[in-house]
Formats: structure tokens, C-alpha cells, sequence
């Protein structure tokens, strides 16, 4: 079913070939062992809540190079040992409410709700990124992958489970990751650059197949991408050489915890195509579910299939 990308037979086997460069396993490497260096610092303030038996939390904790990360924390009175899931945010967004992950926290899963820096919460940025970029945050510190924005993102993600698992409300060893869009992308990429996450529930992710998506899409957050190239010409390899570090078609053959997915055939903002060629390189345990009539958005139906997933990995 061809709507706005390649037909549905065809996606279900697009494989490109990755564009890896050689050291991008060093680079990892070396960028997580830099940020395990660094202490985080946690501060938790009780927040007032008006649910029995609820303990609500905001926390702070050091991200990548003095970013101070802010996140919900919810788990029953008297938690410990709960299965986790700790949730990122879309684009431009934030952790939105205590009252949205009411339903996981009630059912005895502890959550994590993150701020990306920078964004719309509550999180720092104090990064000074070199080279100008365009309106947003896509081309922030682009011409190098050691300077880019989402390396301190994706640190700052990694970061949010080095501080679950100091938690006695926390069971380390039954974590999950989720979101939606970049919240999709940010659970795919924690997924593949640290062992701890033992299910990612992605919906219509982002950060997925950056050339493919500049092809196939005049939409932002990637169109971000495509003025910084239009005003700088002469940068455009090193732009792609950048982004290569940070992609999931890149990054999803690392990735050894199940995968419940989904995909929009409708969705202009994040093609199917980006999806389907990150989701075919998944090795270990996966679904895609597919919506045909589907945009860029979080399907109330799938709902019960994250449920479903959570209650069969994470066993609460």
C-alpha cells in the first residue's frame, strides 16, 4: 500500500545498506566511558500528589558535561524491586504530566519519566555548540559528531538508567525504555548502546535513516537538516558523516532486547521507509505493528499491545 513512501511489500524488505563509519563503535565506547566517569549527583524533591498511595518525585541528576537532567519518578508507597519503564519525550517536548504514566505506576511499575535537554522541560543544556545551526536543535554542534547535540542526549538517556538503578523501587534487571517519535528514537538508541533495557516499546520513531528521511520528506524536525544543508552547501558529507554516529539504521543490529514497534504508512513526518529500514535490522525479538491509514501520532490501539508486551518480558 503505497500512501506516501514505497509500497507495503516493498518496505517490509527495504534494507539499505548502513553508513557506519569504522570508528563508531570506539566512538560509543569511549563517549559512555567518559560519562560513567562523572558522578550524578541526584537530588529528589516529594511532590504533593493527590492519589492514594502514590510516592511522586521530581528528580535532578547530572547528564553529559554539567547538563542537569529533570525526570518524574512514580512508584507505589513502599516499592521495591519493581519492574521499570523509563520513558522519553517527542521533539520539542517534555515529560509532560505525572497524571499520563498514572496507569503504569498504578499497576506496580516504577517509572522514570526524562527531560531532554534543552527542550521544553525542565532539563539544561549548558553546551555552547560551535559552527551556528538553523531554528531547533537537529543541527546544533553538526559538523562533528564529537560536538553534536544528541551526543549529550543520548548520554543523558543512558544516564537516566544509572540512576533507576540506584532506586530500591527499581529492579535492575526487569528495565524498559519507551516513547513516541524522538521519545521512539531516543528508546531504540539506549537500546542498542546499553545491555540493561530488557524490552523497548518504540512508537513511530525518529532518529531513523537520516538521508533516506531528507529524500522523502519536507516536514521538520528533519527539514531542520535540509536548510542547515541548503545555507551550507559545502558541509553536506559532513553533515551525513556527523549523523551517521547517531543513527539507528546504524545502531539497531546491537540492539539484543525485544522490540514492539509501530509504524504510520500515513506518517510525513517520520517516513515509513526510515522505520522499516531501522525495524529490518533488528536481530532480537521483534514486532512491527502496522497502521495503513496511520499518521505521526501514538495510536490509541496499540496501547493494550504495550501492556501486553510489558506484562509477558517485565512480569510485574
Amino acid at each position: 500500500m503505497a500512501i506516501i513512501d514505497l509500497p507495503l511489500e516493498q518496505l517490509q524488505v527495504y534494507s539499505p545498506a548502513p553508513n557506519a563509519r569504522p570508528d563508531l563503535a570506539q566512538f560509543w565506547k569511549e563517549t559512555l566511558a567518559e560519562a560513567r566517569r562523572a558522578p550524578l549527583n541526584p537530588t529528589l524533591e516529594p511532590i504533593d500528589y493527590p492519589v492514594a498511595d502514590l510516592n511522586v518525585q521530581r528528580v535532578f541528576y547530572d547528564g553529559w558535561r554539567g547538563a542537569r537532567i529533570c525526570a518524574w519518578f512514580l512508584a507505589r508507597n513502599g516499592a521495591r524491586s519493581q519492574p521499570t519503564i523509563v520513558f522519553y519525550h517527542g521533539y520539542s517536548g517534555s515529560k509532560g504530566q505525572v497524571y499520563d504514566y498514572l496507569g503504569w505506576a498504578l499497576q506496580g511499575y516504577t517509572v522514570l519519566a526524562v527531560d531532554v535537554r534543552g527542550q521544553s522541560g525542565e532539563s539544561s543544556d549548558p553546551e555552547a555548540y560551535p559552527s551556528g545551526h538553523v531554528t531547533g536543535w537537529m543541527t546544533q554542534g553538526i559538523t562533528s559528531p564529537q560536538t553534536y547535540y544528541y551526543r549529550g542526549v543520548y548520554v543523558d538517556c543512558i544516564r537516566a538508567l544509572d540512576f533507576a538503578t540506584t532506586r530500591p523501587e527499581v529492579d535492575a534487571d526487569r528495565i524498559a525504555v519507551a516513547g513516541v517519535s524522538q521519545g521512539g528514537g531516543l528508546s531504540l538508541a539506549v537500546a542498542a548502546l546499553d545491555t540493561r533495557p530488557k524490552l523497548a516499546l518504540p512508537e513511530v520513531p525518529y532518529l531513523c535513516h537520516f538521508r533516506r528521511a531528507l529524500e522523502v520528506t519536507e516536514q521538520n524536525p528533519y527539514q531542520e537538516i535540509a536548510v542547515y544543508c541548503q545555507r551550507y552547501p559545502d558541509r553536506l558529507e559532513t553533515v551525513f558523516d556527523t549523523l551517521s554516529y547517531f543513527d539507528n539504521l546504524n545502531l539497531a543490529d546491537r540492539i539484543t532486547c525485544p522490540v514492539l514497534m509501530t509504524v504510520g504508512l500515513r506518517d510525513a513526518i517520520c517516513p515509513p521507509s526510515t522505520i522499516f529500514a531501522v525495524y529490518n535490522r533488528i536481530k532480537s525479538e521483534k514486532e512491527l505493528r502496522i497502521y495503513p491509514y496511520g499518521g505521526h501520532e501514538a495510536f490509541p490501539s496499540h496501547h493494550e499491545q504495550k501492556l501486553r508486551w510489558a506484562r509477558r518480558i517485565l512480569k510485574p
